[in-house]
């Protein structure tokens, strides 16, 4: 274990062979492909059950090859509904351990609930990490005004950019000269960062306090940029969104969107506001402890839209919300970079 900040957050072994399960949907490989695009030179190839439909597009390595090659850790790269961890990955899980991996989760369900990991982790001398879960204790939020300066993310749904906007902002940032500190508020954030709090693992009543312990006071002129969980519209996940929120007491938001979704993803019935609707709604919500937020920018996957699309799709944003939009893959979110500095330096 290291110390790391006020956090406690185990050293993880590189590099990583990603594990995909039997992913049968894209979106559940969002902590894989999150590994795949952020800290790529520690990534060592993929592996899954026959049934997987699902690859992010890396070499197929079993895992004693993994093993033999230098691999450190079997990353669990699924973050699926529920955040169970199915029996029938266990096999897998097991090959792993025996060839001297260790094994990494950031599933709901601890690793160390299942007694032949346990035992063969035991046998084989390595080690379970469950990174959602902390022994750490958190206190309830004070809505205390912090020193230094914070943009949250924030998104009109689950799993559609919110880490990747917050990565791409935060060196955005940096390249022209600024402070700035990504605070990881996920399994796959922490997995990057090294260390963090994943929020939605805080019991309901500390989830606030658990932000404000993520992002302390700090330098005036230091840019907390603080990875948003789940969303205000979600009927399932919308109460760790507002706590994330008031903890964080962000100063600027980053509205992020998908544009082909309409409807919440595996929830039919719950429409996606406007991007003008949304925005209002996160800032009142924001307002409640801190009352100066401003929305500095939006965040589009545009993976569906080609150029002349994106071009389009973006000037009509910013003409309807008056506030820069960017792609954190397509250009990097430099322009919403630049608007936070203009912000702050007006």
């Amino acid at each position: 274990m290291r110390a790391a900040g006020s956090f406690i957050m185990p050293t993880l072994r590189k590099p990583y062979l990603l594990y995909l399960g039997d992913a049968q949907h894209p979106t559940d490989a969002k902590t894989a492909c999150g590994l795949r695009d952020w800290c790529n030179a520690d990534v060592i190839g993929e592996w899954s059950l026959p049934e997987a439909t699902v690859s992010v597009g890396l070499e197929r390595v079993a895992p004693a090859d993994a093993a033999a090659r230098g691999a450190g850790s079997l990353v669990i790269g699924i973050a699926s509904v529920g955040g169970k961890l199915p029996d029938t990955w266990l096999p897998d899980l097991e090959a792993a351990i025996a060839a001297g991996l260790d094994i990494v989760s950031g599933m709901h369900t601890r690793l160390t609930s299942f007694p032949t990991l346990v035992a063969a982790a035991a046998r084989h001398g390595v080690q379970l990490h469950d990174v959602r879960h902390s022994s750490q204790t958190f206190p309830a939020g004070t809505g205390r005004k912090r020193s230094g300066l914070r943009v949250a993310t924030v998104g009109t749904d689950c799993a559609l950019g919110k880490k990747y906007t917050a990565l791409a902002l935060t060196r955005a940032l940096a390249a022209r000269g600024a402070k700035a500190t990504f605070r990881a508020t996920g399994q796959t954030g922490i997995m990057i960062a090294g260390e963090g709090i994943a929020i939605d693992a805080v019991v309901a009543d500390f989830i606030a306090g658990a932000a404000e312990v993520l992002s302390p006071d700090n330098d005036a002129d230091h840019w907390d940029v603080i990875e948003g969980q789940g969303s205000l519209f979600h009927p399932a996940y919308a109460g760790v969104t507002l706590g994330l929120l008031h903890g964080s007491q962000p100063d600027y938001l980053v509205l992020c969107h998908d544009p082909t979704r309409k409807t919440i993803e595996y929830r039919p019935d719950f429409p996606i506001p406007a991007l003008t609707d949304a925005a209002a709604q996160y800032l009142q919500a924001a307002r409640i402890t801190n009352r100066g937020v401003r929305l500095a920018g939006v965040s589009i996957n545009s993976s569906s839209l080609d150029d002349t699309a994106w071009a389009a799709y973006r000037a009509q944003l910013e003409a309807e919300l008056g506030v820069p939009v960017g792609d954190p893959i397509r250009d990097g979110l430099g322009v919403v970079a630049d608007r936070l500095l203009a912000l702050r330096r007006g």
